[in-house]
């Protein structure tokens, strides 16, 4: 039976067991000790959140491949206020340097009760920040930071909170617990 993992990869952490650039950045293997899982995807390492981690391959491609349209929801505090029109350019899909990215969804929420970022954010008093709940069902590298950047908003804070079913709900930074594998 295939093993599944839930983890709350910390802010700082790489998203990988270990550092090719053999410096001194913290790995998975800081978090969990169990030989045979590998992260079925990437989160950056100045992001945080839900990484899945599991031992069959199969799987891997199932949570990972953009052909299979996972849903990947984020919570993101950008800089600014986005208004309406901002919006829905995030739901139509953005053009990016590769390309348009596909459609998603985007939406204003009331800041999360989320755990104390380490370290935390630059605040700045002369520039409100707000937070978006936002899904997309591919996966290109940063393309979430890239997208609220492209409609002029930076990306303050990442948190990826879903993955499909699969949630952070109830994982402090670093923790992890097993997790039903679908049929």
């Amino acid at each position: 039976m295939a093993r599944l993992i839930l983890l709350n990869k910390p802010y700082g952490v790489l998203s990988q067991f270990t550092d090719r650039a053999a410096t001194s950045r913290r790995t998975l293997a800081e978090l969990i000790d169990m030989p045979g899982v590998y992260p079925a995807g990437r989160l950056d390492r100045d992001s945080e959140g839900l990484l899945l981690l599991c031992d069959d391959g199969r799987l891997q491609a199932r949570i990972a491949d953009p052909r299979f349209k996972m849903a990947k929801t984020y919570l993101v505090q950008v800089e600014g206020e986005p208004d309406d029109a901002t919006l829905d350019r995030l739901r139509r899909g953005v053009v990016l340097k590769d390309g348009p990215t596909a459609p998603g969804e985007a939406e204003r929420i009331a800041a999360p009760d989320l755990w104390p970022r380490d370290p935390p954010i630059r605040v700045r008093q002369s520039v409100p920040d707000t937070w978006l709940r936002i899904t997309i069902r591919e996966g290109r590298n940063r393309q979430v930071r890239r997208m609220t950047a492209a409609v002029g908003h930076p990306t303050l804070r990442l948190v990826r909170w879903s993955i499909g079913e699969w949630t952070v709900a109830g994982l402090a930074p670093g923790e992890w617990r097993e997790a039903a594998v679908p049929g």
